[in-house]
């Protein structure tokens, strides 16, 4: 699976990192990290990439099919 993040729609809440912190981060500046941008998520990754997506206030996270 593919996540595309919407790096101008997030709003830096951090819900993406508490569900999935060894994909999500957020920078000294509450910016969002994204640690696979471009790259498949690993398959032990998925669920938890999912839960983030789901779990994102503002819609900035999306799975690519």
């Amino acid at each position: 699976m593919k996540i595309i993040v919407d790096y101008h729609r997030c709003e830096g809440h951090g819900l993406c990192t508490e569900q999935a912190p060894t994909v999500f981060s957020l920078d000294d500046e509450a910016e969002l990290t994204y640690r696979f941008d471009g790259a498949e998520v690993p398959d032990e990754q998925v669920a938890v990439a999912r839960a983030a997506i789901n779990s994102c206030p503002v819609a900035a996270l999306r799975e690519l099919s």
